[in-house]
Parts: structure tokens; C-alpha cells; sequence
């Protein structure tokens, strides 16, 4: 104890740092831990360097000033602690600038304020987010009180909502305890169960109100939807009514699913009654199938996100009578219903002479063969990949482990249809250059395959040196 002698009343303390601590006398580590605890403390903060040189030197010799720098270096009023009706769109763009300070303008916010059973305020940002974007979570931050609690809100915040940014201020939140007694705690379980709420109302809300808005910033919203419907069964319930699916051939037309079902309910039932939704996962790659749909008169849809594979096969199981079939899974004809004793103009002895001139083997592919009987105008022979196991390798291809990593090992199983009423071989089955008809029969096969992506390395190179060859 030592008396002192000051002009204001106040208290100082004064913290001794030993060696291994000097580098909390940096006067920037000192202000970047202040930002980070204390940056929303409703009492001011002011940072003072005390070892902060004058900038301009006394003229007079031996004599010199000590120079204390004051700045605030926290908001003591954040935009959660005030009433929504007495915030602007500039105020909330604004506070965001402060939490992110490099982060793109939000596509919109949710302002909490609950006061029973529970006490909870906060903002929730909705950031874009674009198909390449490495998603980052952890972006929430938790305050008790306006002081800094953690930016790890898992259990507090739903699990798909865990991309949103912002924050949220809690005192009912129990602080310092284990993870399961936080996941065990009523009132853990009753913010999550709100939040959740209040994002399905902001969203239902937009989509009723100002449905051009919504589907203008779908690329971004998609992502939070579709892994919410995956993970969260009320959340499924609430965004049946506004998720949407982009026509593939119509770029800028959506549909609900209950649209969806009004628009195929005449051409899209299959045998069993049930809705076949026609989706597209690659738009450029699957062109050709897509425009072959939109011909008989289907519509696909865009699926084609970095959470599609989980979400097609999770709200399958959930949809009743809706079954998901992607457009180059069969031959056209086939999408449907499967089409059996088709007609094709090619007698016994060619059938079998066509099958035989596509048996051959490509390297981690099973090919299957088969000659049909379709349009004419289709393509002489369609690569298709059955559903389901195109399914597993695709989740497999997400990291899905269990059963998908088994399916991971398996080679691509794929099914050539030969359509024996197209023109070309009625010329190529009566080539009388049995090396030019082997030729030109694989040369046909390995366009098809190239439509699906699967003539890669060695097989390419040889696709090209035959087309050439066939060109001499």
C-alpha cells in the first residue's frame, strides 16, 4: 500500500508481467485481446500507450513531454441491444462491416429479441455463398451480457445454421460446463428450437412477400435450405412450402415441389403412381439428355449444389409419392416408365450382330448392351448409369464412409442402349471393312461415353487418334 495522489477519482491497477509474459506489454497484443473480449462491453473502454513518444520533439534541450494517446475502443450500444423499429438497412450493413470487416454486403438479417420463457438477442446474417465457396462455420459469436463468450456455438445454434454470421447474447446460456450438460439444458433446447423458427418465418416471409427477391438470391439461400430440410425435420416441415427448383431449360423459372407435381401430374407418373422428378446435376455435361426430356414434353430441374447427393436421397424417404430420377439415368423413353417389347427394325440376326460389335471392355467401367427400338431422331446409342449406384458413388465422392465407401471401390456401372431404328445402321452393319465397322462402331460408343464424362486418360487419347484415322 503507498499513497498516490490523483486529480479524479477512480481506481488503477496495475499488473507486474514477468519475462515470459513481456509480450502483453506490446501494445498491439494488448489491443487485440481488448477488441476481442471487450469490443461490446457496455462500459466505454479506452486504450492508452503510455510509452508513446512525442511526435515532435521540444526545442528546448533535456526537456520532454509525454504524449498519451485516448481512443474508445469498444461500442458500448451494438444493434442488439436496441429496438429493430429504430434501425435502418445502412445501420445493420453497417455493424456487419464492423463484425466482418472484409465480408461481402449479407443478403439479409434476423433481429432476436426474446425476453420469455428466455432471454436471447442477437443478429443472424444470411451471407452469400457461391458453389465455390469453402464453407466456414464458427462465424457466430456467443456474449453474455455484451462480454464475450466463444465463437464455438454448436448446440445453441441449429447445425445447419451454423454458416450464418452475426451474434447472440444470452445470460440463460449455462457458461463453463461440459458439452453434454449444454445439450442437455432446457433452455439450450428452447433457443435452438426458436432459431430455427424465427429463420423459416424470415424466409417463408420473403418468399410470400417478394418472391422475385427470394429466387434472385437462391444460389446463396439454397445451401442453408436444403441442409436444414436434411438435418432438422421441423425446419423440413415449414420449407416444403418455399424450397424451389430451377427449370434446367428454362433458366430463370422455379417451382415449389407442389408446382412441380401440378405441372408433370399428366407426363411424369410412373407405373407405381408416383411423381417422377427429373433432375440434372451438371446442365452443360447432361445438355443433351436435358433437351431430349424437354421433348416429350418432362421438366428437369437444376440439383446440382454440393449438398444435392444427400439431400435427393434424405427427402425421398420423406416426400410421399416422389421418386428422384436423374435425366441421363436412361434412355428417354425409359425415364418414365420402363417401356418393355419396343419395336425395332433390325432383324434377329442384326440385333445380335450390333450387340456384338459393342462388347468390348473399357478399363473400371462395366459395360452393359442392349438394342432397342427407338426414335429414329435419338442418338444411335445412349450411356446411362443406373440410379442407384451412381447415387452411392456420388455420396461416396462427398466422404460419405460405411456402405458409400464400399460403393467408392466398385467400377462404374454403365448401360449402352443402341437404338436400332436410327439410320446409321442400316450403313454400318453392312460395312464390308470389318476393321472400319469395328471402328466406327466404338468411335459411336465412346461419344457416348464422353456425354457421361467417363472416357478419361488412355481411352480418349485412343478415341482421338481413331477419328482421325476414320477421317484419312
Amino acid at each position: 500500500m503507498y499513497e498516490v495522489d490523483y486529480s479524479a477519482r477512480g481506481t488503477k491497477i496495475v499488473l507486474h508481467i514477468n519475462e515470459e509474459s513481456a509480450e502483453f506489454l506490446d501494445p498491439h497484443r494488448v489491443k487485440s485481446i481488448l477488441e476481442r473480449f471487450c469490443k461490446f462491453l457496455p462500459v466505454a473502454i479506452y486504450f492508452t500507450d503510455a510509452n508513446a513518444e512525442k511526435k515532435e520533439a521540444s526545442k528546448e534541450e533535456g526537456k520532454a513531454e509525454e504524449l498519451e494517446i485516448e481512443k474508445s475502443i469498444n461500442n458500448t450500444n451494438p444493434i442488439w441491444v436496441r429496438k429493430p423499429a429504430d434501425l435502418t438497412k445502412e445501420d445493420y450493413e453497417k455493424f456487419y462491416k464492423e463484425l466482418y470487416p472484409f465480408g461481402e454486403t449479407p443478403l439479409f438479417w434476423i433481429h432476436l429479441n426474446v425476453d420469455y420463457p428466455f432471454n436471447l438477442t442477437g443478429v443472424l446474417y444470411f451471407p452469400k455463398i457461391k458453389q465455390s465457396f469453402e464453407i466456414q462455420k464458427d462465424k457466430i459469436q456467443l456474449y453474455c451480457n455484451q462480454v464475450f463468450v466463444t465463437d464455438e456455438v454448436k448446440d445453441i445454434v441449429p447445425e445447419f445454421l451454423m454458416l450464418l454470421h452475426g451474434v447472440i447474447d444470452s445470460p440463460d446460456i449455462p457458461l463453463n460446463v461440459s458439452r453434454s450438460y449444454l445439450q442437455g439444458d432446457p433452455n439450450v433446447k428452447k433457443i435452438n428450437a426458436h432459431i430455427t423458427k424465427k429463420v423459416a418465418d424470415k424466409l417463408e416471409e420473403i418468399f410470400n412477400s417478394d418472391r422475385k427477391s427470394f429466387e434472385e438470391k437462391w444460389e446463396s439461400l439454397g445451401l442453408f435450405v436444403k441442409y436444414g430440410m436434411i438435418t432438422d425435420d421441423k425446419f423440413l416441415d415449414k420449407a416444403n412450402k418455399f424450397l424451389i427448383m430451377e427449370d434446367a431449360a428454362n433458366a430463370g423459372t422455379f417451382y415449389t415441389l407442389d408446382e412441380y407435381k401440378t405441372a408433370t401430374a399428366a407426363t411424369q407418373k410412373n407405373k407405381e403412381g408416383k411423381q417422377v422428378l427429373l433432375y440434372t446435376t451438371n446442365p452443360v455435361q447432361q445438355d443433351a439428355f436435358i433437351q431430349a426430356a424437354v421433348a416429350k414434353g418432362y421438366k428437369v430441374v437444376k440439383l446440382e449444389t454440393m449438398v444435392d447427393a444427400a439431400f435427393i436421397n434424405n427427402v425421398e424417404m420423406k416426400w410421399e409419392g416422389v421418386q428422384f430420377v436423374r435425366v441421363d439415368a436412361d434412355v428417354v423413353d425409359n425415364l418414365i416408365d420402363k417401356q418393355e417389347n419396343v419395336d425395332s427394325i433390325l432383324s434377329k440376326e442384326e440385333v445380335e450382330q450390333a450387340k456384338k460389335l459393342f462388347e468390348f471392355q473399357v478399363p473400371e467401367i462395366t459395360l452393359t448392351v442392349e438394342v432397342k427400338g427407338l426414335s429414329p431422331d435419338a442418338a444411335p446409342i445412349v450411356a446411362t448409369r443406373p440410379e442407384f449406384m451412381r447415387r452411392m458413388k456420388d455420396m461416396a465422392g462427398m466422404g460419405g464412409g460405411g456402405m458409400t465407401a464400399f460403393y467408392a471401390q466398385m467400377p462404374d456401372e454403365v448401360h449402352l442402349t443402341v437404338n436400332g431404328n436410327h439410320p446409321i445402321y442400316q450403313t454400318l452393319l453392312k460395312e464390308p471393312d470389318i476393321d472400319k465397322q469395328q471402328k466406327q462402331a466404338r468411335n459411336l460408343a465412346d461419344l457416348a461415353l464422353l456425354s457421361q464424362g467417363l472416357l478419361k486418360g488412355a481411352e480418349l487419347t485412343n478415341f482421338i487418334n481413331r477419328s482421325v484415322d476414320l477421317l484419312k
